[in-house]
């Protein structure tokens, strides 16, 4: 294990002071950024999989490309991008790393999060301080489990209870909290550093996949913090506005694409894998794997279905980009239609990366099924994090919208 940690230090810390000199300006060049970042991380993704040591390495990466602050204002240090760059530099990542994709994918929009709820004050506030900070978010907010329960002191609020999972959240700057006021059925969101006395991160994450995620549980004792922190309360009362239920469409949005993105990883992993070791079938007459009609047949299925989808998010994502810069106008019924757009996508979206992460097997050989190929990896990852909610009811949604005309409810999932 000595001797694993120091190949996977140096590794992850190679010299890019280029970075700090080159930021990048435009959407272009942090879509390429991310793509360096991710032949970084897919040099050694099976071994730190294996590991499954605490991804500071792999943080501190992404803080010194400045992925971390992607969504940040120029103006404090931030690369002053929207979504539609996020969702391809999230693609980006998790082609190299799907765990790292997805802590990516989640701290951007608990970056963001102050926007859906926050004041405008609040908003400025925060973006200032975590662009300038490079603070990486963590978030303890799981709907699944019991809610937390928080305690009104006057000046401040306190919040206690558990969740099962705290993703990103022990490796994290900040995380934020959510829960609900004792005596009212009035939720709050807070952001508290992740060392606050009473927050105790759990090292239980033992899953199939997405095991460098830091999504274990996490118990929240007495965690306090100051009133004038509950993103959307002015004098303890919170001014709803349709736009604080996007989080959903965005968070499914962000697994789209760290779906996407494992998917493409794992099909370009294989067809290097193809072309270089595996070998034609002995009785089918060709020389060359890569001349086996087979082999032809399937990658041209997988490929043609992956941009189809990779197509589709791009699409969604450019609609959702429509609804941000409108913010503080958004309908119901624009929400609710944007919802069906999303849901449709995040079906296909896994569809298509389990469809890949399972059919490469067919193309690369028995032999690619050892451990030290790795290609077990993007299909554990995918199937781990593809059952967070059942696809069955994304199809609902767009289902019950086409036949009925019937508009998502607003709700954790949808």
């Amino acid at each position: 294990m000595t001797a694993m940690t120091s190949t996977l230090n140096s590794t992850l810390t190679v010299d890019r002071s280029d970075w700090a000199t080159t930021t990048p300006t435009d959407a272009a060049g942090w879509i390429a950024r991310a793509h360096e970042v991710a032949a970084i991380l897919a040099a050694d993704a099976v071994e730190r999989d294996r590991a499954g040591a605490a991804p500071h390495a792999e943080v501190d990466l992404l803080k010194q490309s400045g992925l971390v602050t992607l969504l940040g204002p120029v103006e404090h240090g931030g690369g002053g991008q929207n979504w539609v760059t996020a969702y391809q530099v999230i693609r980006a990542v998790a082609t190299g790393d799907g765990s790292i994709g997805q802590l990516l994918g989640y701290h951007l929009l608990w970056f963001w999060a102050a926007r859906l709820v926050g004041t405008r004050e609040q908003i400025e506030a925060v973006e200032t301080a975590a662009t300038q900070n490079k603070w990486f978010f963590g978030g303890a907010v799981n709907p699944r489990d019991a809610d937390v329960v928080i305690t009104d002191n006057g000046d401040t609020i306190s919040y206690n209870g558990r969740k099962s999972f705290s993703t990103g959240s022990g490796i994290s700057d900040v995380t934020v909290l959510e829960g609900v006021l004792e005596g009212t059925d009035k939720h709050i969101f807070a952001i508290v550093p992740s060392n606050s006395d009473g927050l105790v991160f759990h090292d239980d994450w033992d899953n199939l996949g997405q095991r460098l995620t830091q999504s274990g549980s996490v118990t929240i004792d007495n965690v306090t913090t100051d009133w004038a922190s509950a993103a959307g309360y002015v004098d303890k009362v919170f001014t709803p506005r349709v736009y604080n239920t996007l989080n959903v469409p965005i968070i499914q949005l962000v697994f789209v694409n760290f779906y996407l993105g494992i998917a493409r990883g794992a099909l370009e992993t294989a067809v290097d894998y193809t072309r270089s070791t595996t070998r034609p079938w002995l009785h089918g007459g060709h020389e060359r794997a890569t001349d086996e009609p087979y082999v032809i047949d399937t990658y041209g299925d997988l490929l043609s279905k992956l941009w189809a989808v990779e197509a589709l998010a791009d699409a969604v994502a450019a609609e959702q980009q429509i609804i941000h810069d409108n913010a503080w106008d958004v309908t119901a019924e624009e929400r609710g239609v944007h919802e069906v757009r999303v849901a449709a996508v995040k079906a296909q979206a896994t569809d298509v990366a389990l469809d890949i992460t399972t059919r490469i097997f067919e193309v690369t050989g028995a032999r690619a099924t050892a451990s030290s190929v790795g290609l077990d990896l993007f299909f554990r990852n995918v199937r781990t994090h593809s059952l967070h909610d059942p696809v069955a009811y994304k199809r609902r949604e767009v289902g019950r919208h086409l036949l009925v005309g019937e508009l998502p409810e607003p709700t954790w999932y949808s």
